[in-house]
């Protein structure tokens, strides 16, 4: 089904094609998620992408504005439509989740309803960008990482108060996270030259080369020299950090 949203999912129609090879599902994140969808028979994934997180044993519908990102979806049923105009009656579906993906969306606030509307139950995975303990990337690196992303962050209480939410879990970050995003590496930093890897991060591909591959081989050159060792040998010791990232349940 083809929903005109009146928008081009540009970002992940250029991004989408390695997309599911990159971004693999994380099994512990995947457990946080589904215990959260516990008891649902109907869900609705909004901006579904690839289909990561998606429980089993459910009648799901997958929607997404890029027809990229849904032509790899495995799903049967599979809309195109963006998240502010859902169609579907008043509470056809026991769970309406969003995983990493309201930050896409041009009016969040009307995702969000639109989620209530459609769901007795939401579960949203989201970063709040007013947490503190940052990614070493972006002070070394890319700040413009750092200001791009605080662009298009909602503070996690605004998704907290829009969906009157009753839960709010943290996820910290596993040193092994296999779902590709951008804070995925913060302890394999080499796996950040790689440019495929960098293309399945939508921050990554909205920045321009010419800030990117400085940035890049500044971080080559630390690696060679042991200097970015030294500096994080803390980091090196740690089996997970506390990020920001969180699982809001409503409902």
């Amino acid at each position: 089904m083809d929903i005109t949203t009146g928008r081009a999912p540009a970002t992940y129609d250029r991004i989408g094609t390695d997309y599911s090879r990159i971004r693999r599902p994380d099994p512990r994140l995947h457990a946080l998620i589904g215990l959260a969808l516990e008891g649902a028979r109907t869900v609705v994934n909004v901006g579904a992408g690839a289909g990561s997180y998606e429980p089993d044993g459910v009648e799901l519908t997958a929607v997404d504005p890029s027809q990229v990102m849904l032509d790899q979806h495995p799903g049967t049923v599979k809309v195109k439509a963006g998240a502010e105009q859902l169609p579907f009656p008043d509470g056809s579906f026991d769970v309406a989740m969003a995983v990493m993906t309201v930050h896409h969306w041009p009016d969040l606030l009307s995702g969000l309803a639109e989620m209530r509307r459609v769901s007795r139950r939401q579960v949203v995975f989201t970063w709040d960008p007013t947490h503190r303990t940052e990614l070493w990337l972006l002070d070394e690196y890319l700040p413009e990482i750092r200001d791009l992303e605080h662009a298009r962050f909602t503070p996690l209480h605004t998704v907290v108060d829009a969906l009157d939410a009753h839960t709010v879990l943290p996820f910290p970050i596993p040193h092994d996270f296999t779902d590709g995003f951008q804070i995925a590496y913060w302890r394999r930093p080499e796996s950040y030259l790689d440019a495929t890897i960098r293309q399945a991060s939508s921050t990554f591909a909205q920045l321009p080369p010419s800030v990117v591959e400085p940035a890049i081989a500044r971080l080559r050159d630390d690696l060679r020299s042991g200097a970015w060792h030294r500096r994080h040998a803390d980091l090196l010791e740690r089996e997970s950090v506390d990020y920001g990232y969180r699982l809001v349940v409503a409902g």
